[in-house]
């Protein structure tokens, strides 16, 4: 007889490879919206093949699921995703991740007039190009395929009072 077990698999983060996080923001009828993509390169111990399931993983542990549309944040108190912003800094922080990055003055902008960030964190490792550069990460981040394999979440901007 064979049984299969129900616990949770325990999160393998030598197959997420390098995360990163880009920034950038958008032009709407309302304003700049700041966007924030996380995605692997890909490059973790089992390769591109295996950094899907293990961000899936992820952000799984952090309260998240890939495609079920866009999350409010500020809706759930208890979600263990956040995004501080300091003067030529930011954190995304959630359960096994503090990624810091520097994000771009437009985004800074668009987020200090706005107050929240749109986080795209996908499955689908990093197809190419420069991660710097805008054209591959907007191209990437609009792709169909990549937006399904995304868990999105409207992330409420923290930062430190003095």
């Amino acid at each position: 007889m064979t049984s299969i077990p129900t616990e949770p698999r325990p999160l393998r983060t030598a197959d997420l490879g390098t995360l990163v996080i880009m920034s950038w923001s958008r032009e709407t009828p309302d304003g700049d919206v700041p966007f924030l993509l996380a995605c692997s390169l890909g490059d973790g111990e089992g390769g591109p093949e295996a950094s899907p399931a293990a961000v899936e993983a992820l952000l799984r542990h952090s309260g998240l699921s890939v495609g079920d549309g866009v999350l409010e944040a500020t809706r759930l108190p208890n979600l263990p995703v956040s995004l501080l912003v300091v003067p030529g800094a930011a954190a995304l922080t959630m359960p096994g991740v503090n990624a810091q990055f520097v994000p771009t003055p437009q985004w800074r902008r668009a987020v200090d007039e706005r107050g929240y960030a749109c986080l795209i964190f996908t499955t689908r490792p990093w197809a190419g190009g420069e991660p710097g550069d805008g054209e591959a990460v907007a191209a990437f981040a609009n792709d169909a395929s990549t937006l399904a394999s995304a868990a999105q979440v409207v992330l409420p901007v923290r930062s430190l009072r003095g």
